[in-house]
């Protein structure tokens, strides 16, 4: 076992010594070679030494967050798109769609979820947008939780926006009364004759 452990290693330093040799051909190209052919007149190329890096010790993070873990990165982005931010949200049936963006993107083991109001909202989804229906008027707060394995991994800053819906009571958008058809005049009998 020990020799063949051995020439294995010997085996692997072989291209680590290996001379580069440079020549011009007949053609007047310049050509790199391990091996000069015969009869030319290659230079031996000196070449700088290999760069190396030591190995890193590696460090434990004692003031992690219960909600990360060396698996889970957390995000340096995490908030919601498509929300107005100055002026009320106009969806009369109180029905629309918030955006999400992440830096970095989500892992596929990642899933995201809304925070209405302070509680979980909708299903959990790997694939935003995310749809909100039938939100009341008013003002709401929305936020997205980033989910792991059914944990909660990392939470946005809460939105604060109002939802503008057409008031169904109003008169303006009750249905017009239509008037009865008028009746159509009878003909008149023409005379015999």
């Amino acid at each position: 076992m020990r020799p063949l452990l051995a020439c294995l290693l010997l085996a692997l330093s072989l291209p680590a010594a290996a001379e580069i040799y440079s020549y011009t051909d007949a053609n007047g190209n310049k050509v790199f070679t391990n091996e000069p052919p015969q009869g030319s007149n290659a230079e031996l190329v000196q070449l700088p030494p290999t760069n190396s890096v030591a190995a890193q010790p590696t460090t434990t993070n004692n003031n992690a967050t219960p909600n990360s873990s060396s698996t889970d990165a957390p995000f340096s982005v995490l908030q919601l798109t498509n929300l107005p931010t100055d002026e009320a949200m106009r969806a009369n049936n109180g029905t629309f769609s918030v955006g999400v963006n992440s830096v970095p993107h989500l892992a596929a083991s990642q899933q995201v979820q809304l925070v209405l109001d302070g509680q979980p909202y909708g299903a959990v989804s790997s694939n935003p947008p995310l749809q909100l229906s039938n939100i009341e008027r008013g003002d709401h707060t929305l936020a997205v939780q980033v989910l792991s394995g059914g944990r909660v991994v990392q939470q946005s800053d809460a939105v604060t926006f109002s939802v503008q819906r057409v008031n169904t009571s109003s008169p303006a958008l009750r249905p017009k009364p239509v008037p009865p058809p008028t009746p159509k005049p009878k003909p008149t009998p023409k005379p015999a004759g």
